[in-house]
């Protein structure tokens, strides 16, 4: 909600400043030329998405999840201690955390909200667990060994090495990643204790 209301007071501004200025024709081909940019790019990135949600549904059924759970099992039991008790879990996030670092962001959004799901606690649905935060710490700043979803991007707006950042994005995620899983460990524990 509050979203919707910083964009329309950004689209309101810029209506103002534009008229008053004279530059009403400029805004409008700006409108025109950015909602094209915008959905040339969802098509572009729609085809990638498709495919590894595809790919994330056919490790489930073939059993790849549980054999990436076990190969994950030790970080999986240190950072999300339910997953010990439920198989269906640990699978739920060691595919989210693989999807992670092949860097399909997009790709591991279903795996994550089920892994939600099963971690809510039944008593108070509406309050988010320490295992929940930690999860969405590492989904928001993801370790990512391959960054497909940027490397589409870059090769869709016309860069003809879209794979050369990849020690920058291997050193800034690993940074990101370690840091806020370190902060949502130790804001868990000063909650528990006030």
């Amino acid at each position: 909600m509050v979203m919707s209301w910083i964009w329309t007071g950004i689209l309101c501004i810029s209506l103002i400043f534009a008229i008053s200025e004279g530059r009403g024709n400029e805004l409008a081909g700006a409108i025109m030329s950015g909602s094209q940019a915008g959905i040339t790019l969802a098509i572009s990135m729609g085809g990638a998405i498709c495919l590894w949600t595809g790919v994330g549904k056919l490790m489930e059924h073939c059993g790849i999840t549980q054999f990436l759970a076990r190969c994950l099992r030790p970080l999986l039991h240190r950072v999300f201690p339910g997953s010990k008790k439920d198989k269906v879990l640990a699978g739920s996030l060691s595919a989210n955390i693989c999807a992670n670092v092949l860097g399909l962001g997009n790709a591991a959004t279903p795996m994550g909200i089920q892994a939600i799901k099963q971690m809510r606690n039944p008593a108070n649905p509406s309050l988010a667990t320490d295992e929940m935060c930690r999860l969405i710490v590492l989904n928001t700043a993801s370790i990512q060994l391959i960054p497909s979803t940027v490397a589409a991007v870059r090769a869709s707006l016309g860069c003809a090495t879209p794979f050369d950042i990849l020690p920058a994005v291997w050193i800034t995620s690993l940074c990101s990643a370690g840091l806020g899983l370190v902060v949502a460990i130790l804001l868990g524990r000063v909650c528990r204790h006030a």
